[in-house]
């Protein structure tokens, strides 16, 4: 018979699991608590990831094969030790208490919600309004090929170094691959959204058979690998380091090394696999907040290129 809820020791917390054996991932069988173990296991690095950070929750309430639930708000009844942070939305003038992880229980909690997917903002709630995160993301059209996705991280690389920034790769847990900067909260949405399109405009420019910054989807070619620079506005957000990902395979937006770029399988990385590669190799991102970049070089790009921080179809 089924259990109709399990209680989970959780640092000095107790977390109430329902329904901890339905089945979430069809591929292999693994339940809701499965799926709580799996955040337990990489604890450290999902929290470092998600610290101080209002976060979205992608939840899936009869597992990844059934209807998506993107929520903003926490649900009334949360624990009263549960941490959130408030956020504005100007467009409809409107604010939300977003889940703000301070604790692994945090994180546990939302999985009990049917959390899946993580997805905070690039900033803090000591300012939410100045990122501390620049994401550099490799998102690969339909007929984009992997080998293309590797090649364009190498040349990312290449600028970042001569930038004198730190990035932190991650596998995206789909086709592509993240990499991550710390940066100093000195800047606005809009100036650090200008500077990731004076990143891509260069990656684009060294790159040229391989990258596009076109900013419509129906204008690039679906071959080519597309450098989405529009994850750095406000409130867009992607998985983070360690969020399993929708589907039923479990896969994982795992963290990387620079040196495993061009053999890595992202497929390889699921929650079945990840916690032993977590308690072998630790937290690959652990150093990220002593790397912290200026972006004040890719600001210059960006006047000089006339790069405009709203118009999405960006100067030429």
């Amino acid at each position: 018979m089924a259990k109709d809820a399990v209680e989970l020791e959780v640092g000095h917390r107790t977390v109430r699991l329902s329904s901890p054996d339905r089945v979430y991932f069809a591929a292999r069988g693994e339940t809701k608590l499965d799926l709580a173990n799996y955040y337990l296991a990489v604890g450290d690095g999902i929290v470092r990831a998600l610290r101080d950070r209002p976060c979205m929750m992608h939840r899936f309430p009869s597992g990844v094969a059934g209807e998506k639930v993107h929520q903003k708000r926490i649900p009334g009844g949360a624990p009263p030790w549960l941490e959130t942070v408030r956020v504005h939305f100007p467009r409809y003038n409107r604010y939300a208490d977003e889940l703000c992880v301070t604790e692994v229980a945090s994180v546990v909690w939302a999985v009990q919600m049917s959390t899946v997917e993580f997805h905070p903002w690039n900033s803090r709630r000591a300012d939410t309004e100045k990122p501390d995160e620049w994401r550099i993301d490799l998102d690969p059209m339909p007929d984009c090929p992997f080998s293309r996705v590797r090649r364009v991280a190498h040349v990312a690389h290449e600028v970042l170094d001569e930038l004198g920034a730190v990035g932190w790769p991650k596998t995206s847990g789909g086709n592509g691959l993240h990499i991550y900067v710390r940066v100093k909260p000195e800047w606005g949405f809009a100036d650090v959204r200008r500077a990731a399109l004076a990143f891509a405009k260069e990656v684009e420019r060294r790159a040229p058979d391989d990258v596009t910054t076109t900013w419509w989807r129906k204008d690039r070619d679906p071959a080519m690998l597309f450098v989405d620079y529009n994850q750095n506005a406000r409130d867009h957000t992607i998985a983070s380091a360690y969020s399993v990902r929708g589907n039923p395979e479990g896969t994982v937006s795992t963290p990387i090394r620079w040196d495993e770029v061009d053999d890595v399988d992202p497929r390889d990385f699921t929650i079945a696999t990840v916690p032993a590669r977590f308690a072998e190799l630790g937290d690959l991102h652990a150093g990220i907040d002593d790397a912290v970049y200026t972006l004040d070089t890719l600001i210059e790009w960006a006047d000089r290129d006339g790069l405009d921080s709203a118009n999405p179809d960006d100067a030429k």
